[in-house]
């Protein structure tokens, strides 16, 4: 069993320092490729045989210290009642796009396993694959990121209409937002039932706010997840299981970001390591943040911020080497597989 990533969760001594990554399975492996040329984009999360295979390639391939599982942050959405469709160029289009208190109100908030059994039977043949080679990540959308999808209808560079509906329907907003962060709350509840080790809140989009809207709009639902997961672990008696919380655009909001619960905090790339253990204290377990696009550097170059951010959370409590954001599908694979190597070996140092 390779347990260092949940060691460094854990805030634990570790040998080296563990490294998975956002997207570690995706376009860019031709693993992947082939797997996908077989099926389109949903069919694929939906099938636990081959969600559960590329969800290992990375682990055979890249030799990282956590797999995560295979899947996206619509999977939810759909099961609330929303028709969900992915497009090559375009991405995600949900419909119809929610806008008023009609549309809201036919969501539902779905039994995982019902409406999800593939995702929790997914992690159920993961765990026996794996066979504790390494732990196994699971993850949902944070709440408010989940709702800008839906409420936009697809992905967005303004955030207009969810922004508006804060601003001018506050109380369509809160009742939207309480379905999301019971289906949220639900779905992890599953996972973590299922066999999840750990799991990351995926808050993409939490860094277009103000800190202030921040803490009323994304954040305050956030932390209704986390202290209903820690809760019903504790009176379930089950073994606490790391939450991981990542924002995008971290660097204004970290004095917030800090009170979320998180057992871990997940750094972009938009501000030194070190500055974000000192704003979130000292006891801090942090994950990042390599930019996703310094991939395409020279593998001596890259060696060298891989020194650079070591250095850096060498204050933290806890460390796991990730990028501050997913790969990108054109990143060459030689790179993260010497990425990898690099993060083992200069942690061992």
């Amino acid at each position: 069993m390779n347990d260092t990533f949940l060691k460094a969760c854990r805030g634990e001594k570790t040998e080296y320092t563990p490294i998975w990554i956002m997207r570690q399975a995706g376009r860019y492996l031709p693993q992947y490729q082939k797997v996908r040329g077989k099926v389109d984009f949903l069919t694929l999360c939906k099938t636990p045989e081959l969600a559960a295979e590329v969800t290992i390639q990375p682990i055979d391939i890249l030799k990282v210290d956590a797999a995560i599982l295979f899947s996206d942050i619509l999977i939810p959405v759909e099961a609330m009642g929303m028709d969900l469709e992915f497009h090559e160029k375009k991405g995600p289009v949900l419909s119809p796009a929610l806008r008023d208190e009609g549309t809201v109100k036919k969501l539902s908030v779905p039994d995982p396993e019902d409406k999800m059994k593939f995702v929790m039977d997914t992690i159920r043949l993961l765990r026996k694959e794996l066979a504790g080679r390494v732990p196994l990540i699971g993850f949902s959308g944070a709440p408010f990121t989940t709702a800008t999808y839906m409420i936009e209808g697809s992905t967005s560079k303004n955030f207009l209409n969810t922004k508006r509906m804060i601003f001018q329907s506050p109380d369509l907003y809160r009742s939207l937002m309480d379905k999301i962060t019971a289906t949220v709350t639900e779905y992890l509840k599953a996972q973590i039932k299922a066999g999840a080790q750990a799991v990351q809140l995926f808050d993409t989009w939490g860094g277009i706010f103000s800190p202030q809207d921040f803490r009323d709009y994304a954040l305050s639902y956030v932390k209704k997840v986390i202290t209903e997961l820690k809760t019903w672990q504790h009176s379930e008696k089950i073994p606490p299981v790391p939450i991981i919380y990542f924002v995008g655009e971290t660097a204004g909001l970290l004095e917030e970001i800090k009170t979320s619960g998180a057992d871990v905090h997940g750094i972009d790339w938009r501000i030194n390591l070190d500055d974000a253990i000192k704003r979130i204290g000292s006891n801090a377990i942090v994950q990042g943040n390599l930019d996703p696009i310094a991939l395409f550097l020279p593998q001596n170059k890259i060696e060298q911020r891989v020194k650079d951010i070591l250095g850096r959370a060498s204050s933290a409590q806890g460390h796991i080497f990730n990028l501050g954001h997913g790969v990108l599908p054109e990143t060459p694979p030689d790179n993260v597989i010497a990425l990898v190597e690099m993060v083992h070996n200069y942690s061992r140092k």
